[in-house]
Parts: C-alpha cells; structure tokens; sequence
C-alpha cells in the first residue's frame, strides 16, 4: 500500500465522515429548517459576458441519442391544480417514450425543489424565480435533443409566457398541456394531504384555495384527467405528439403496430377519374380466389402493401419471410446509374440497387416486417400478351406493358392495377419452400400448380367494398371497423382464435381460460373469433355452415357476446403448416390484436402417402415465439384439451391419469355428425351440434339424391 494514506487512521470510526471545512453540520442541524434550507439570495445580474457559440449543432448531438433519427428536443409543459395528475402523466409518459429509445426526463415541481430551488419559497416572486429556473434548465435539455417534461401547478399565465420566451427565443419547442382537472375532484384525491391542511388555515397561499390559478387561455392540449383514465391521458399526448412531428413514425409502430393499408379509392371524384382514365386499358378476370386475395389486400390485412407483389417483395417473401421495403425494382448488383452529359449516356463509376424515385413513399418502421407467404396474382400466356399489346416501345426499342389493368370479376369492373410489373412465376420452386412439398395431392400445391407461368404486380385501386350477397357480408369487417368496435366498448386487449373448424367445448375451455389469464392485467380483454372465410378444400365444413355453428355457440351462452366480435378473416386457405401460422397471426395485428393463440397442428394437413402430420404439430406455436417482424404479439400455445370422463366435459389434459380421457379427433366428429351419433354430453353445445350434424344429414341426402 505504499504511497497511498492510511485511510483508516482518517476515519478512526469507519462510518463516520471527517468534518468539512466548508459545511459546518453540526451548526448546520442545530438551524430551523426554513433557515437551513435558504440560500443567500441572489440579485441583479450578470455583466460583462458574451453568450459562447457552440461548435457542435443539435443534429449532431441528436445523431448520438436513442434509437431514431432527427432531432426532437422540445419542452412539454404540464400545468394545473395540485393533485391534477401532471405527475403521473409526465412520468408513465416518461417511461413510455424511454421504452421507444427516446431521451426523455422528467422534471417535477416537488423535486427541483429539494436542489435547483431549494432556496425559494412560495410567495409570487420565488413562483416566478422557480418557473424561470425550471424553464432555463428544460431549454438546455431540449437544446441537447432531450424531450423534457415539466409538471409545475405554474399557476401564473405571465410565468408560463416567460417560460414559452425562454425557448421560443433560442427556436426550441414548447408545448403547454393544460390538465384540467377540478378541485373537487383534486381535493377529493388529496394524496398529500395539502388540501386539507390549506382548509384547516395551516397552509397560506395554496393554489385553488387561497391563492388563484390563471387558467390557460391558448393550451396546445388539454387534458380531461378528471374524467379520462391515465392510458387515456397519455394516449393522447402519445398522438399529439405524433402529429406535431415530435414522435417519430417508427416510434407509433412500436406503440400502435403497423398502421393499416386500405386500398379503396374513397372519394367518388378520384374514383371517376380514375376509371375515366382506364378506359381501353387491357382486363384480367379474376378467379375468386385472386378475388379473395384483393379483398385481403383492399382491407388492409397485408398492410404495407401496395397491391399483389412485385417481383421485389416476392423474392422477400419466398426466401426470407419478411418484407423490407417497398421499392418496385428487382435490379442485379452490378446495374450502374447512368447519368446524361453532352455525348448521350455514360455509365458511372458506382453501382446501385435501386434509385429513390423507385420506392414507394409509404412509411415503413425500422424493423422488417413478417410476410411468409406470397401475395401475387397468377396470369397466363394469353393473358400477359393483352398486356403488351399497346404498340409501345422504350428507349432500347423493347416493348412496353400497358400502364394500367383492369381487373374484373365475373364481367364487372373491381379494380385498378397501376404501373404493373411482370415477372416469371417459378412455380415449382414456390411450393417447395411454401409447403415443403410439391405433391399435386396437397389441394394449394395442385391450384398454384394449374395457375399462370407468369405473375402480374402493382398497386391495387379498388373501387368498391368486396361483397358476396351469401348472407354473411355483416360479418366480414375490415380492420379498422374493427378496431372501431373494440374502442367503443372499451377494450384494452386483444385476444385473436382463427378456426376452420366448428367449435367444440375444448376451443371455448382455452378461450375462456386465456381470458382469465388476460384478466389479470386488463381490464376488458376482448375476444375475435375469426373463422377463415376464404377458399377451402372440399372436404372441410363450409363458412356458412362454420358461421351458423359459431353464432349458435353464441346464442347458448357458451361465449358470452359482451366480450366476444364474430368476424370473418378473408384471407384463402393454403395448409401450409408452421410458414402459413405467421401469416396468420401477422395479419391480425391491422385488427388491434395483441395476444394469438395457436393450435395445436394449426394450417396443417395429412401425408398423402402415410396420413399422418405433415408438418410437425407442435411447430406452428414454436415458430411463432421465434418468429421475426410480429411486435407487441404474446402468443399462447394450444394447451391440449379431450374429454374427461370423470367430470363429463372437456377439459385439459392430464397425463397422469390419461385413462380418464377420450380424444375426439376432428374426423371423429364428423364421422358421428354423419352418422347421427350424438357426442358425449359436454363434448359441444347442443344447439351448435344440431348445426352440424343437420349439414352432414343434407351432405348424405344429396349425395344419395345424385346417385338416384
């Protein structure tokens, strides 16, 4: 220990500090707490200085803090009565925006008051020397690119302009938010217990009391925190914040996932336009399930996307998953940007992917997004030569596609495909990472298999809603009608349940159990059920009678409908196992959904040589804890349900007394609908059973009537 001091003959008792020479604490302890607690005052101000000019400019300092680009340094000032809830707002606000990777810091009145102000007190003159204070320090932090967020009562509208001076001068936002909440209710809180010491006399100059508070004439926001729930309260900031440019676009992903991609031309005058200016442009007939895919998209289920996929994004798709931008051309490396100059073209020097021109503008978050399947529209030989047949040609001589599609359905006029891309459809090479399969015996391998050599992109103008006038149109809600009905009724989480199937007792036993377990951190988790209503194999129960089954399970009470929206998600079946599960659980993410439960074998099929699982069973809810692009998405896995004799209902199953159980497989269930054989009572809801078992009765009946 040479050349270091004998710390303990210093200290001859180890927990005792050796007297300051500057701080006297025994004087110090012996003083009144207001007296020890005042600094000398400081008066008038300084002279002879010259304000120093930085060398470092806020962007630049801005490119060093959080996780998105730009600089956003700015002052939220939260102003009201004590007891209003500035507070609790500022701070659950600031936790939120550190959670996205923004500097934020939270400066509260109480606090600056045990350091920076520690020497004022509470007449109008130290008020104001507070506020001034505060101001001049909040400006700093936001000049560094830091959004600060400052709960004073501020009950001076003259403090509160000076505040605004001391940034707007230097050019740095500042955002009052007024949080209007009433005395009554802020006596009524009173958590520090200050109202009721200002009523008893033993408190001066408190604000609502006996001291005024100057309500804002020109507040940027107002908050109601009297009526409004605190997730309410910051929502609310979150997008007035959003909107004034100060949370970035990747940052409401984070918060709110994707925003949604409708594709409907709205407005009437737009859509006349524009089928004005398609006229005599080439048409392709949709088939229904291209149809059922346009409708996917027009909705908004594959947001971002602008339409079915050009080459670009499907090649993302095929061999990554996931989609990362939107840009429209499909170059190689070794493409060069060719600049024009006085001899005619000259290839530059640098090679390049792609050109910014080229992409769509669309905002898209920082992280790629999950797209396991292909979104494209097949057309054949015949077809891609109407496309070309507009005698045009480019620069290098080469014939150009038409720069509009019209799509029709059955004859009648659905959509407009724009600035459209051709490219070869390896058919073989699609299934085989799609499915891990290339049998024509799997139905989704035969139709891609039948489908045209070649897929048509671009982006999609659709006209109309999609309908169908099969009785089921109420039921099939976009997106963001929704999201819509979940907000109206209060809803603060969404569970999603995708079926193909009818419902029997063990699906209701894993809902209801999810539920349960929601209910622990929500307040109303909401339930979509959400039958694929799409096209199907032949064989699976049809969506009318699917539909007539669930509402059934509805109508007795089985689901309660108080937390439960029947919708159908329009979305083709492809059987294409754990690679199809993503898209599913993806999609519904549009619809506000952040909790999915996954099946066991979900968008499974059997071997065609051996009947057994094609895909592993368990794959599907393993994938999707391991899966990129889905965020904010809790999957909870398919807990394996049966019948349990002892107790005469469907319920979880027990290994250790695995006799007790009986397994009722979907074939088995049929197998007993057509054979009028009643499951065991408790299996499904009587009412729902009748559904099923009368479609079987009519499937056997036609079929006997066909063979008369």
């Amino acid at each position: 220990m040479d050349g270091y001091p004998n710390l303990t003959d210093r200290f001859k008792n180890p927990f005792e500090r050796p007297k300051s020479p500057f701080f006297d604490s025994e004087n110090f302890m012996n003083q009144s707490p207001r007296k020890r607690m005042r600094l000398p005052s400081i008066t008038g101000s300084a002279t002879n200085v010259t304000f120093q000019q930085h060398k470092v400019t806020r962007d630049d300092r801005s490119a060093i803090l959080g996780r998105h680009d730009g600089y956003r340094g700015c002052t939220i000032w939260f102003t009201g009565l004590s007891g209003a809830g500035k507070t609790t707002i500022s701070f659950a606000l600031e936790k939120t925006l550190i959670q996205l990777g923004i500097p934020c810091y939270g400066l509260d009145g109480d606090n600056v008051r045990h350091g920076l102000c520690k020497n004022l007190g509470f007449n109008k003159e130290e008020r104001s020397e507070n506020i001034r204070r505060v101001a001049e320090v909040s400006k700093l932090f936001a000049d560094m690119g830091v959004i600060t967020l400052a709960s004073f009562i501020s009950p001076f509208r003259s403090d509160r302009e000076e505040a605004r001076r001391i940034h707007e001068h230097d050019g740095i936002n500042f955002l009052e938010i007024y949080v209007n909440t009433s005395l009554e209710v802020c006596e009524a809180r009173d958590t520090k217990k200050l109202y009721k010491k200002a009523r008893a006399g033993e408190l001066k100059g408190f604000t609502g009391i006996d001291s005024e508070y100057e309500v804002p004439l020109n507040a940027d926001l107002i908050l109601n925190a009297g009526t409004e729930t605190e997730a309410e309260s910051i929502q609310r900031v979150l997008q007035f914040l959003y909107e004034r440019g100060i949370l970035p676009e990747t940052a409401m992903y984070q918060l709110c996932g994707q925003p949604v991609r409708q594709l409907f031309v709205v407005d009437e005058d737009e859509k006349l336009a524009i089928i004005e200016e398609s006229q005599g442009a080439p048409e392709i007939e949709l088939s229904l399930v291209d149809l059922q895919w346009l409708q996917t998209l027009a909705e908004g289920w594959a947001s971002p996307l602008s339409g079915f996929m050009r080459e670009r994004q499907y090649l993302q798709c095929l061999h990554h998953g996931q989609i990362f931008d939107l840009k429209k051309k499909c170059t190689m490396p070794d493409d060069r940007v060719h600049v024009k100059t006085e001899d005619g073209f000259e290839s530059a020097s640098s090679s390049v992917v792609n050109s910014d021109d080229d992409e769509d503008t669309y905002p898209l978050p920082e992280s790629p997004i999950n797209q396991s399947i292909p979104i494209v529209l097949p057309i054949n030989d015949l077809q891609k030569a109407k496309l070309y047949m507009n005698n045009n040609e480019d620069e290098k001589g080469q014939p150009t596609i038409a720069y509009q599609v019209r799509l029709t359905y059955n004859g009648k006029l659905i959509a407009i495909l724009s600035d459209p891309e051709i490219f070869l459809h390896r058919k073989e090479e699609r299934v085989c990472r799609q499915f891990a399969c290339n049998d024509i015996r799997h139905p989704t391998v035969k139709l891609i298999m039948e489908s045209g050599d070649w897929c048509l992109g671009g982006d999609l103008h659709v006209l109309n809603r999609i309908t169908y006038n099969d009785g089921l149109d109420e039921y099939r809600k976009t997106p963001l009608e929704l999201r819509k009905i979940f907000t109206e009724a209060g809803c603060d989480a969404v569970f999603a349940f995708q079926l193909r199937n009818p419902i029997h007792n063990g699906h209701v036993l894993l809902m209801r159990d999810t539920r349960e377990q929601l209910l622990k951190r929500y307040k109303n988790p909401m339930l979509l059920l959400h039958p694929l209503g799409g096209w199907t194999k032949d064989d699976d129960v049809p969506l009318s009678v699917r539909i007539e089954q669930h509402k059934a399970v509805l109508d007795e009470g089985v689901l309660d409908s108080k937390w439960t929206v029947l919708a159908i998600f329009p979305s083709p079946m492809l059987y294409a196992g754990p690679t199809e599960v993503q898209w599913h659980a993806r999609a519904r993410l549009a619809a506000g959904v952040n909790t999915y439960i996954v099946g066991r074998d979900p968008a499974g099929i059997q071997h065609p040589d051996t009947g057994d699982f094609l895909y592993d069973p368990t794959h599907g809810a393993k994938i999707l804890t391991m899966a990129p692009g889905l965020p904010n998405l809790e999957i909870i896995p398919f807990r394996v349900a049966a019948y349990d004799k002892t107790i005469g209902s469907m319920a979880f199953f027990d290994e250790s007394r695995k006799e007790d159980f009986i397994f009722i497989s979907g074939t088995k269930m049929r197998g007993f609908a057509r054979d009028g054989v009643q499951p065991p009572a408790g299996f499904m809801a009587p009412k729902a059973w009748n559904v099923l078992a009368s479609y079987y009765s009519q499937l056997i009946l036609d079929k006997k009537q066909e063979i008369k």
